[in-house]
């Protein structure tokens, strides 16, 4: 009897046991829709159709038509996805409904759809509602609904929120909906620096100095940009607040280049020249020295920082050729990252904290490299097209913008972390060079 009993016992703790790994999860982990191990190589078939009117005041189809093609524009920047043509599609949910209830989820797995996004426009008194609801067509089931309202204009935010909803749902990051890039572009007919969207809408210059201006870096909350300009006849450090268009200098004896803030931290770090050798210091957020980080007779310049701000990667000719190393805040202690190729420079550091991309030459021509920050998983990931430089990661890590003159003149291009996806971002006159991407404005 006390042998049936403990049997009884352990099999009622068993089952428990179980049910809690069967336990559905709140979270969209469970349908591992991206391969983690390479999330870029196999994109995930998603299907958006024309959003349907559901308001008295019937949306005009321009509306429909644009919602629509900003959800397929926005979600195949990522890389993630791959968008299938409306042309494809069997059934029409203008007239059938965006509801599960009315969908044939047969209609959109057979021409290889997995997710589907259908939306609804309601418009009342200059306002604007979009409801949203991403399917799973596999499983026949919403995977989650959600309902924006905001002005007319508010169309592109609205679609954005959206979108980094359902990529914060899938990958547990909040995308790139909600950043800009910073840029060098000679428009004006000098280098001023100039920002944009995420996906390169709404060019704007920042800065107005009428001179060279070079390094563009933004502040962790994005609210300013510091930059070297040379509109005193000198490369000084200034400091643009966007909001309020202010601007501060920071200036010493010699040169003053490659500003760059530390994560987490009111500090920035910036080569300078003033003892006679170019190195690399922390300045405090009012712009004075607070200590010099390296020590060595070569230039170091170029310093980037691990998201915990314990360790900086930097470009220093101490053994003849520009290398990348990597420095130990607290310890001070020093070690060598780059070992091939004899022109390695432009490192950043990515936001997981686990990799560094940088531009190296290699055979005559300059490409974007990308390795471990113990030295290992070396790879090359733009060959054969023209100088490409200036490598910056994406908030969430999973894109590189960087500038190439694969076209003849450099340009702005963006990639995917593993080098795939690489296409134009901006067109511009002149040139564009140094693109720097900010942190995400905003969390929802």
């Amino acid at each position: 009897m006390k042998m049936k009993l403990l049997n009884i016992i352990f099999l009622i703790s068993y089952v428990l046991l179980i049910s809690l790994f069967l336990r559905p999860q709140c979270c969209f982990a469970d349908y591992d829709y991206i391969k983690i191990s390479d999330p870029f190589l196999n994109k995930i078939p998603v299907a958006v159709p024309v959003f349907k009117s559901l308001s008295e005041e019937s949306a005009g189809k321009e509306i429909l038509v644009r919602a629509s093609d900003l959800v397929n524009e926005s979600l195949a920047f990522t890389g993630y996805f791959k968008m299938i043509d409306r042309e494809a599609f069997l059934e029409d949910l203008q007239v059938k409904g965006i509801t599960g209830p009315a969908i044939k989820f047969d209609n959109w797995t057979d021409i290889g759809a997995e997710l589907l996004i259908t939306g609804g426009v309601t418009i009342k008194d200059e306002q604007l509602q979009i409801e949203f609801r991403l399917f799973d067509t596999f499983k026949s089931e919403l995977l989650f609904g959600k309902r924006y309202k905001g002005r007319l204009d508010d169309q592109r935010k609205i679609v954005l929120r959206f979108c980094s909803e359902m990529v914060y749902r899938l990958t547990g990051k909040r995308g790139v909906f909600e950043s800009m890039i910073a840029f060098v572009s000679t428009t004006p007919g000098n280098k001023e620096v100039f920002t944009c969207e995420f996906d390169g809408n709404d060019v704007k210059q920042a800065t107005q100095t009428k001179s060279l201006t070079l390094f563009p870096a933004w502040s962790p909350d994005g609210s300013s940009i510091a930059y070297t300009s040379y509109k005193n006849d000198k490369p000084e450090i200034f400091i643009k607040h966007l909001h309020d268009k202010s601007e501060k200098r920071i200036s010493f004896d010699g040169i003053n280049i490659t500003p760059v803030w530390v994560p987490g931290k009111k500090r920035m770090a910036a080569t300078l020249s003033f003892e006679g050798d170019e190195e690399i210091y922390l300045l405090t957020e009012s712009g004075k020295i607070d200590k010099r980080l390296t020590k060595n007779w070569g230039i170091d310049v170029s310093p980037t920082f691990s998201p915990d701000g314990n360790r900086m990667a930097f470009v220093s000719k101490r053994f003849g050729s520009p290398q990348i190393f990597i420095q130990n805040l607290d310890t001070g202690v020093v070690k060598r990252l780059t070992y091939e190729g004899k022109y390695n420079t432009q490192p950043a550091w990515s936001p997981a904290g686990v990799r560094i991309v940088y531009s190296g030459m290699e055979k005559g021509q300059i490409n974007i490299f990308v390795i471990n920050t113990d030295g290992r998983d070396l790879k090359q990931l733009t060959r054969d097209v023209g100088s490409n430089e200036s490598p910056s990661w994406s908030p969430d890590g999973s894109l590189i913008v960087f500038s190439s003159t694969r076209t003849g003149k450099s340009r702005i291009f963006v990639m995917t972390a593993s080098g795939t996806d690489q296409r134009a971002l901006i067109k511009l006159s002149g040139e564009q060079t140094s693109p720097t991407w900010s942190p995400s404005f905003k969390e929802f």
